[in-house]
């Protein structure tokens, strides 16, 4: 009888979840090459503009690392007409909020504000694309802000390195820029000269190398006319991005490093596989590979080192696919005097189950369950609707993954768990690290 509820309740959840998260929206392209996504819910008072920039880390010259984070700061110092350092003031004055944040692919700006504010939020990112100020005192002064971020998020953080991925990814990209830090080189920003952050910014925050995305308590045509009326006329100041696919050699032999962290008192093994493009149906099976080891308190990799050996603290395994190439993480921290060896044999076992046998039915169903709600509950508000739109339509070329996309975890069977993982996550294809306390020999 259990196991009669328990899946008339899972096809109870896959049927609701089918129709209650659709997502309608309207997309289209100026004349300048602006792609406009425009979502109209009407149920709150409230509406988020975003512009998603097609530039991130990897679009950054040899030398000059940092700079696409480093913007992320600039592009708020003020404009020709919001007095500089009165952005965020003006936002929350009007009831609102904003922020901003970079990736190895993109770069993200937005506000979320009462929905008769509207205008003022477009006027605003329409402001940050047309009369940027960029000058030296700006420049100043987000250098001493994002020195004083690496310190804290990675210089003095615990295991700084591994979140920020500083001490992980140099070892699996040798050509391609994913192994460079998203924040780069604080070197690199001291040296850089005023023209060239004026030539970064004439370069890539143009409307045809961008995504605006006005999402909440909206009517269409009218947020279509203050649309064409505040960035009709914003002018391309260069010619289309154009980008060369740099490809890495396979990694055939483990590598082996190890990072110290003067942040730490408890070392860590961690594992890490170089793995395809978000846009592929292995980055999604991935996930499920993820979720089956360290998702949850019933997750294998809590249950057996956390739970019943009790010879880890704390675990971890996560797939960070992006727009050219993909990682996978897996780690450990040792409780007591666990040796690093003895956690990496027990992930070694707990992989080679996965590619030896398939995961049962029961285990199947409850990975599915899980992906059904994440995706019920993944546009639950405004502002993440606005972003996962914007995101899929930059970094996918398909708008409509906001309600297709549960469909490619649908389709994922038992067997390509074990095929993924035998693909993927072999000894011979990864990084082993030791993550150590600066005080370790």
């Amino acid at each position: 009888m259990k196991n009669k509820l328990y899946t008339i309740a899972c096809g109870l959840l896959i049927s609701i979840s089918g129709s209650a998260q659709e997502v309608e929206f309207t997309e289209y392209d100026l004349d300048n090459g602006l792609h406009v996504i425009l979502h109209q819910e009407n149920k709150a008072p409230v509406v988020t503009v975003g512009v998603m920039y097609h530039v991130g880390a990897k679009d950054e010259e040899k030398g000059r690392t940092g700079f696409a984070h480093f913007f992320e700061h600039l592009l708020f110092e003020g404009t020709e007409n919001i007095e500089r350092g009165k952005w965020f003031d003006i936002v929350s004055a009007n009831g609102g909020r904003n922020n901003a944040n970079t990736t190895q692919d993109r770069t993200y700006y937005y506000e979320t504000l009462p929905s008769n504010n509207l205008e003022l939020g477009l006027w605003m990112e329409s402001e940050r694309m047309l009369h940027p100020v960029i000058n030296k005192i700006g420049v100043d002064t987000q250098n001493e802000v994002v020195k004083e971020e690496k310190r804290q998020r990675i210089d003095n953080a615990p295991y700084g390195k591994i979140i920020y991925k500083t001490g992980i990814n140099k070892y699996l990209f040798k050509k391609h820029p994913y192994g460079q830090s998203v924040i780069g080189s604080m070197a690199d920003l001291d040296a850089a000269k005023l023209d060239e952050f004026i030539a970064f910014n004439k370069k890539f925050y143009n409307p045809n190398n961008a995504t605006l995305v006005v999402a909440g308590d909206i009517q269409i045509e009218d947020t279509k006319k203050m649309i064409s009326d505040y960035f009709g006329s914003i002018k391309n100041n260069g010619e289309k991005i154009t980008r060369t696919n740099i490809e890495e050699e396979p990694i055939t032999s483990e590598i082996t490093a190890v990072e110290k962290d003067a942040n730490i008192q408890i070392p860590a093994k961690v594992l890490v596989y170089r793995t395809p493009k978000q846009t592929e149906k292995d980055a999604y099976v991935l996930d499920y590979i993820s979720t089956i080891l360290t998702g949850g308190n019933s997750s294998r990799m809590q249950k057996n080192m956390v739970e019943d050996k009790k010879m880890a603290l704390q675990v971890i395994a996560f797939t960070d696919a992006q727009e050219d190439y993909g990682t996978y993480l897996m780690g450990a921290l040792p409780l007591g005097d666990v040796s690093l060896d003895k956690l990496l044999a027990e992930m070694d076992s707990e992989i080679e189950k996965l590619q030896n046998e398939l995961i049962s039915e029961r285990e199947f169903k409850k990975l599915q369950n899980q992906f059904e709600n994440n995706f019920v509950n993944s546009n639950s508000s405004i502002e993440g609707i606005a972003n996962s739109l914007a995101r899929y339509n930059m970094l996918y070329d398909d708008t409509s993954l906001i309600n297709k996309e549960i469909e490619i975890y649908r389709s994922i069977t038992r067997e390509d768990i074990q095929n993924v993982a035998k693909k993927y996550l072999n000894k011979n294809q990864r990084l082993n690290l030791d993550y150590l306390p600066e005080s370790s020999k």
